[in-house]
C-alpha cells in the first residue's frame, strides 16, 4: 500500500513536471512571442501589436469556434477602425496552415490567421479551448482572458464581455469583469515526449 501510494505520488509530481507552465496571466506583462504566417515564416509579436491588442485561439473544425466567425469579423471590424490590433492564432496540431488559409477565405475572414508551431504560444498563455481572448494593453499588461461574450447561439448573448473590456481600455478604465471561463473545443495539442 505504501509502495503504490510513494508510485502514485511519483507519477502525479512527474505529471505535474510535464505540464506547460503558463507564464502570461491577467495582472502580468506578456513578453514577445512568434507566430507563423502560413506560408512558415515567423512572425514576432512585436511586429504584430498595437496600444491595445487581443490574441484570439481560433480553430477550423470546432463547431463553436465556427459560431463564431461573424461575431470574430465583426468585433474585428468594429474595433480595428479604432487602432485595436488583433492576433488570431491557430494552435491545433491537427489543423495544418492550408487548411487555415481555406478555412479564412470560406469564413471571409478580414484579418490573418497565425499558426502557432508545437503550441507553444497556447501554453504561454494558458489557452485550453477555441475562441478564448486575451486584451493586453499599451503597457503591455493582460487586462482581460476570457470569452467572447456569453452564449454561444448569437441570439441569446446577455454579455459583450470582448467589447466590454476593449470598450474599458479604450476609456482608459479598468475592466469591470477581467477573467470569465472561456468555453470551446480543447485546443489540439502535439504529444509530449515521455520520459520513461
Amino acid at each position: 500500500m505504501t509502495r503504490r501510494f510513494l508510485f502514485g505520488v511519483a507519477l502525479m509530481a512527474a505529471c505535474t513536471i510535464t505540464l506547460p507552465a503558463q507564464e502570461f496571466k491577467v495582472g502580468g506583462k506578456v513578453g514577445d512571442f512568434d507566430v507563423q504566417d502560413l506560408k512558415g515564416a515567423a512572425v514576432p509579436f512585436a511586429k504584430l501589436k498595437g496600444a491595445t491588442t487581443v490574441v484570439m485561439f481560433i480553430s477550423t473544425k470546432c463547431p463553436i469556434s465556427n459560431d463564431y466567425n461573424e461575431r470574430m469579423t465583426a468585433v474585428f471590424n468594429d474595433y480595428a477602425s479604432k487602432g485595436i490590433h488583433f492576433v488570431f492564432v491557430n494552435s491545433n496540431v491537427n489543423e495544418n496552415a492550408e487548411e487555415v488559409s481555406m478555412h479564412s477565405k470560406q469564413a471571409g475572414f478580414p484579418f490573418p490567421v497565425y499558426k502557432d508551431a508545437g503550441n507553444v504560444v497556447a501554453d504561454r498563455f494558458g489557452a485550453t479551448v477555441t475562441p478564448e481572448a486575451y486584451v493586453i494593453d499599451k503597457t503591455g499588461t493582460m487586462v482581460y482572458h476570457g470569452s467572447i461574450d456569453d452564449q454561444r447561439n448569437a441570439n441569446n448573448v446577455t454579455e459583450k464581455r470582448l467589447r466590454g473590456a476593449l470598450d474599458a481600455v479604450m476609456a482608459g478604465k479598468a475592466v469591470a469583469q477581467a477573467e470569465t471561463k472561456a468555453f470551446g473545443c480543447t485546443i489540439k495539442r502535439i504529444k509530449k515526449a515521455n520520459s520513461d
